[in-house]
């Protein structure tokens, strides 16, 4: 039974330890910086998960101490209104490994090293670099994070109807019914309707989704084959971390309808790139199909 104590103790006190660093690093990383990268996503949490592994020692009782840190942490920042649901979700795997491996090599030093004194250094020389580590990593990361990432994502869609039919059905959407993509269920954003002003180049166009709206301006009107959008506010809850530039679509005849595209290009200031872009990638997908699978349903009930 003492035994038993002993290890719920440690099991809370390395989860109250990884949380307070998860919170702590999360303020931070941000401080002076317009994105996130190697230091919220992979120093903190290693950081972390050796106070962790080397706090409560055992393999299982730590990593169920982790656990119980990363999802409190991600839920307190979720909770306070620092990150949505979505990106929450989508870190969460790159976290999990990331504090996974700073509990083993907490784990792997406190066996190698003999109790007491020499324990004793070990954690007072942990405490001391750590920190002296992380500042200058930041001081290095900030201008790597300052330079936003440009990415370019298409959809195209096939729409049995007459190019003028689909260049209409684009402008202005009164709503829009589509089965929703499983990331819509989770967190993205869902759009609702577009309206816009008026038929010209410069005119203003309003997109509305479930949670804000976004602001664009038509750039290029080539009716009925092509229309471009400057994006130029975005009112959405959560961290900006991702920003949209520009939006396009492009129609061209295909058979006896139309092969509708939709470009959008979007900014993004998220590292390492190789993990954020296809989760990105698939996010912007998700609106398009979403969109599109609607324009292309009413020019079926059309016919």
């Amino acid at each position: 039974m003492k035994d038993h104590k002993l290890t719920y103790k440690r099991i809370a006190a390395g989860s109250a330890i990884g949380i307070t660093i998860g919170l702590v690093g999360f303020y931070f990383a941000e401080i002076g910086a317009k994105g996130m990268g190697l230091l919220i996503f992979c120093l903190f949490p290693m950081t972390a998960g050796f106070a962790i592994g080397f706090v409560v020692r055992a393999a299982k009782a730590a990593a169920v101490s982790a656990l119980i840190a990363l999802l409190g942490s991600l839920g307190l920042l979720i909770a306070l209104g620092k990150e949505g649901s979505l990106c929450a979700l989508m870190a969460l795997v790159f976290l999990t490994m990331t504090v996974g491996l700073g509990v083993v090599l907490g784990v792997a030093v406190r066996a190698i090293v003999k109790p007491g004194r020499a324990q004793n250094i070990t954690l007072g020389a942990f405490i001391l670099i750590t920190p002296m580590m992380l500042f200058a990593v930041k001081q290095w990361e900030i201008p790597i994070l300052d330079r936003a990432r440009v990415e370019t994502i298409s959809s195209s869609v096939w729409v049995p109807g007459s190019l003028e039919d689909t260049w209409a059905d684009i402008q202005s959407i009164d709503s829009i019914h589509a089965s929703k993509p499983w990331l819509m269920r989770v967190g993205l954003p869902v759009p609702q309707r577009c309206s816009l002003e008026k038929g010209v180049l410069g005119a203003r166009r309003t997109c509305y989704f479930d949670k804000g709206y976004i602001e664009e301006t038509v750039t290029e009107w080539n009716p009925p084959h092509s229309m471009v959008l400057r994006i130029d506010r975005t009112h959405m809850p959560g961290r900006h971390w991702l920003g949209f530039e520009n939006a396009s679509y492009r129609l061209e005849l295909e058979g006896n309808g139309t092969r509708l595209t939709r470009t959008t290009v979007i900014n993004s200031h998220l590292y390492p790139a190789w993990y954020w872009r296809p989760l990105e990638r698939m996010g912007v997908e998700s609106e398009h199909e979403y969109i599109l699978e609607d324009i292309a349903n009413r020019a079926r009930a059309a016919r």
